[in-house]
Parts: C-alpha cells; structure tokens; sequence
C-alpha cells in the first residue's frame, strides 16, 4: 500500500508542555549521537496528543533528534500504526479482518461502519467524529470478532452492539472495553470449567478493562498530564544529555562544574565576566571553549573561513568589521548589540547569571552573505532561523561561544533547549569555520539530507 502524507496540513505543530518534557526524558534515554533511537515513542505521543502524524510532526520530532527530515518521513511511512491523514476527532475505529475474525463476523462490523462513519476507510465521517480502516490481527482471536477503539481492545462484537458503541462515544459516554458479551477474558461462555476458585473474589472485569475503565481514557487524546512524569535514568546518569535547564560542557572548566557533571550557569556567567575583564582583547588563534590543543581543527573556530571570510586581527571579535569596510560595517552590531545585550523577541534585554551569559549577536550578516548553519548537524531550516533571528549568522560566531554563552543559548532555544550542546555544535561549527567538512556537511552538499 502506498503511503503518503495527506494533502491538508497544520501549519505548525507543538508538543503540549507536558509531552515536550515527556519527550525530553525519553531522547535522555539514549547515549549521544543516538537520539534518532527516539524517533518512534516520539512519533507515537505526536500521533496519541494529535489523533494522527502530521507533517509538521515529523519534522518537529525530526529537529529535535538531528535527524533529516526524509530519513523521520521513512519511519512514519513504515509503520501503518501511524496515520498519515486526519482521524475522527472522537475515536478511530479498527476493525481486525484477519482470518477468525472474518469467520466470525467482522464483515459485518465493517458494514457497520460503512453505514454510520463512511462508505470508505481512512475517510472523516460527516460530523468529524469517526474514521475506520480493517486492520490485520491484532492478537485476540479467541474473542473474534473485535475492533480496537482509541487505545482499547472491544471483542466478542455484533453488529448491533458496534452500533451501539459508535452512538455511545458520539453522545459522549465511553463504553467499558473488554469482551461484549458477558465473558470476564477469554474463558467459556459457559464459564470457567476448571481453576474454578478463581472465580471467587474477582472483580467485575479483566485487569485491563478495569484500568480502561478507571482511568476512562479509551479515546483520550493525551497531553501528557495523565500520570506523573518519571525518569530515573537522569538521576542515575543514563542518557547523553540532562534537563533542559541544566547543560553539559565536555571539558568546561572544573571550577564551573557540579557533581552532576553539569555546568553551573550562575559560575559560568562569574567566569566569562571575570575571563573579560582580565583579558580585554581577544586572541584570533584561540581554541573553541572546551576544545583541546592548537592543533585540534577547531583551534581557528575565531579566523573566517579561508574561502569567503576576511581574516580578523587581534582584538577583532565575532562580527565585527575592519576598518573602511564600508559594506561589513553596515551589518555589524553597535552600541548595546556590541556588547551582546540585543534583546530578543519576548524576552529580557539584560544577562543574568541564572541564564548563563548572553553571546555576542550580529543584527544583520556580513556582506558576502550568512553561513549555511543547517551544515550544523541538529540545525534544520526552522532552527536556522531562529538562530538567525537571535543573532547568529555565521560559523565563527557558534565556534567562539565559551561554556557561559553555550549555557545562554541552550536554555533560550525555544522549543530546541539544550541542542548546542547535545549535538557539539562549538566542535562542528569550527571545524566548518576553518574551511573543512564535517560528515553531516558532506551529505548535505550531496543532498542527501531532506529539508
């Protein structure tokens, strides 16, 4: 079956709250340079908060785990439990056609929903509350017929009881889920013929239908405020990145460090403010923060690219123009924007410890034009321009923050808090800065990355 995405798209997508850190604790699972592992317990909350997988979604989750988009649209393409065109705004109803279902009615309950959703799978019924499709087992043949509704299984089904069903959830009830007919799981209609004492003491259903019940969530769709959040693999170390307020330097300085291996940004901010006042002028050959040795390639993260960038003299700081050039002059940031206080959007205009130390930002590119910042592996076209927007325009710009600007930038991506550090962005961006080629800028020249 082909499988494409539906033609009528949102405009955006937005984990609610809840899911964002629902889904922050889950990419936190996974060792770095493996968030992609993600990619499907990601796609499913997108799929259970929106009732299906929208573009924007998937290239939201995309983003989020430094995947290319094409490479996120293959996932969802993949698995048909992921639906690629709306569903009912009240529930999807799946009905098993698979070989004992079939035997034992499920024809007649596709009729069923031919006549009270839509004569066609996969299509919006007319009051936007129904969809179905036929779907292959689904494991619970010794109670065929069934469908899965929302999230729970409804077997031992007639046609007349799916009806009934279908007017129970418009009206706004929900049904119990379990075995239609009476049965407690899958014993006899009769009852049970032997361990007979475990009928003593039961409750009136089955385990999972009595959750379903309890919680009355079959059909919810869930924003992530049902249970408690829990993540103990962060308390225990596990995983390549920590809370989003609370970032990871490789090879910060120790004295800005806590026992959790996080940097304090209160620390972090102290020592750029004091590193600036001892050392006013800027050495252009220095290394990258948290960048080894001379030698290494990011150690002219602060020089322009060979190819398309003047080279700076001492003193000179990102984004600021020599003298007499007329046209870099007219870009470079003056007054407060030198000093790295240009406000953003909605936001403050004043550093403060707690928020790290604010980079110096760029109003507008040099003249020979922006970097191409989506060479950054984890910088798609929307988080481009939001660095953009923010500031940042080329290479040597990123490859000069210090563990202090890199804690700023992390906590002030919105939506994207915490991806400098994760995906290394000071290492890529100097290398790329010096003139050279990460693996990811490779497969982007050769298009291998989908935008």
């Amino acid at each position: 079956m082909l499988r494409r995405l539906h033609p009528d798209q949102p405009a955006s997508f937005a984990f609610t709250p809840a899911n964002q850190a629902w889904a922050e604790a889950q990419i936190a699972k996974f060792p770095e340079g493996r968030q992609a592992s993600a990619i499907i317990p990601l796609m499913w909350r997108a799929h259970e908060q929106e009732g299906w997988l929208t573009r924007p979604a998937i290239e939201g989750i995309a983003d989020m785990l430094g995947m290319a988009y094409m490479r996120a649209l293959e996932v969802a393409s993949f698995y048909f439990q992921f639906q690629l065109q709306p569903t009912g705004s009240v529930a999807m109803i799946q009905i098993c056609g698979t070989t004992s279902c079939m035997i034992c009615g499920a024809e007649d309950l596709m009729a069923v929903c031919r006549e009270k959703i839509a004569d066609k799978p996969h299509t919006v019924s007319a009051d936007g509350k129904f969809s179905w499709e036929e779907v292959e087992c689904q494991g619970a043949c010794a109670n065929a017929p069934m469908a899965m509704i929302g999230k729970d299984y409804y077997e031992d089904l007639t046609a007349d009881r799916l009806r009934e069903i279908i007017d129970e959830l418009a009206a706004g009830r929900v049904p119990t889920p379990g075995p239609q007919n009476g049965r407690f799981a899958s014993e006899p209609k009769s009852g049970l013929t032997s361990l007979k004492e475990f009928d003593s003491g039961q409750r009136k259903y089955n385990a999972s239908a009595q959750l379903a019940s309890d919680l009355g969530e079959t059909v919810k769709r869930i924003d992530g405020t049902e249970v408690p959040l829990l993540a103990p693999w962060r308390d225990k170390g596990a995983g390549h990145h920590p809370e989003p307020s609370k970032v990871v330097v490789r090879d910060a300085p120790l004295d800005i460090v806590t026992e959790t291996g996080r940097i304090d940004p209160a620390k972090a901010a102290q020592g750029d403010a004091a590193k600036s006042k001892a050392k006013p002028k800027q050495d252009n050959t220095a290394t990258p923060a948290g960048k080894p040795g001379p030698k290494d390639s990011a150690s002219v993260a602060k020089t322009s690219r060979a190819s398309s960038k003047a080279p700076q003299v001492a003193g000179e700081t990102a984004g600021t123009p020599k003298a007499g050039d007329k046209a870099a002059s007219k870009s470079a940031p003056e007054g407060p924007a030198a000093e790295g206080k240009t406000p953003l959007p909605g936001a403050a205009a004043e550093t403060t410890a707690e928020a790290g130390q604010k980079p110096q930002t760029m109003t507008a590119p040099r003249a020979d034009g922006a970097d191409d910042l989506k060479m950054i592996k984890g910088v798609g076209p929307k988080l481009e321009k939001l660095l953009n927007d923010m500031g940042f325009y080329h290479f040597d710009q990123i490859a000069a923050w210090s563990p202090g600007e890199v804690a700023w930038v992390d906590q002030n991506l919105d939506g994207f808090k915490g991806r400098a550090t994760r995906d290394e962005w000071i290492r890529q961006a100097g290398i790329l800065a010096s003139g050279g080629d990460t693996e990811f800028a490779k497969r982007v020249k050769k298009g291998d990355v989908y935008e």
